[in-house]
């Protein structure tokens, strides 16, 4: 067991931030980058550049750089379905608040822990953001819908949604906590998120990150069916999610027994049509 399987699950998770801003700094520093994070790299602690270095997949090498791919597809979806609010769940060291071109008066809330944004805070505090940007304390594992309303959300006009990095981690009666964006969320409204499948759960060792693993969908489109919302799901090194980077081309979703990952696009229904 490394010092990281000794990480309670909030902690580890708190850690998967820097590791995300590890890898968006390495891919900043690349000259064939894919996408610019120029604040990355001031985030990123001494521990996370320790785990990449040990860890003995490198997914680059293996032609499946996820989280740089991620990366770069969440940003295109965002630019391309901008509306005034836009909500990041658990968001972590993301620096898009400060780097991409948002229009004028769009207003980005970041939920997270309270140390999680305090930190960031503090590294970008002379840093300014491309849009208004509310940073909002929260565990979101208790009920939280009411601090984005206390901080000016008008559940009555679109918003864009994003949870990036975060559903594997939790449990499944955590991940029901889509029923409080979509309570928040108008018709019209867009959602952005990653997941993995079933058969990656299974196949998870305590080796690394994947220990923790807790939950997977085979159907995407029928998870977010539950709450109102209709799905678009691709695999990265599809067509619009490569990037001419994730060369692994992952086999049809209909063949069984494959560790699966999920990149998902969904339109909140009206309700009669949810229904």
């Amino acid at each position: 067991m490394t010092q990281y399987q000794q990480l309670d699950s909030k902690a580890f998770i708190s850690l998967s931030a820097r590791l995300a801003a590890a890898m968006r700094s390495q891919e900043t520093a690349r000259c064939d980058r894919i996408f610019n994070d120029p604040f990355a790299t001031q985030l990123v602690s001494a521990e996370a550049f320790a785990f990449l270095a040990q860890r003995k997949i490198k997914p680059e090498e293996e032609g499946r750089p996820y989280v740089v791919v991620r990366t770069r597809f969440f940003d295109n979806f965002l630019l391309a379905k901008q509306t005034p609010q836009v909500v990041i769940l658990a968001s972590g060291m993301d620096t898009r608040a400060f780097r991409l071109p948002w229009l004028v008066n769009t207003k980005v809330y970041e939920l997270d822990q309270s140390e999680v944004l305090s930190y960031k805070n503090a590294v970008l505090k002379d840093v300014l953001s491309t849009c208004q940007r509310c940073a909002i304390a929260a565990d979101l594992t208790q009920p939280w819908s009411h601090l984005p309303l206390l901080q000016g959300y008008r559940p009555n006009i679109p918003s864009i949604w994003l949870i990036e990095g975060l559903l594997m981690y939790l449990n499944l009666d955590q991940v029901d906590m889509l029923t409080t964006v979509s309570q928040l969320a108008v018709t019209g409204s867009w959602l952005g998120l990653d997941v993995i499948n079933t058969r990656a759960i299974q196949s998870a060792t305590d080796s690394d990150f994947r220990g923790y693993w807790r939950s997977g969908f085979d159907n995407p489109e029928a998870l977010l069916a539950n709450y109102g919302w209709k799905a678009n799901v691709i695999q990265p090194g599809d067509e619009g999610a490569h990037f001419g980077r994730y060369t692994c081309k992952l086999p049809p979703r209909d063949v069984p027994n494959v560790e699966r990952v999920f990149l998902v696009t969904a339109q909140k229904l009206p309700l009669l049509a949810a229904e």
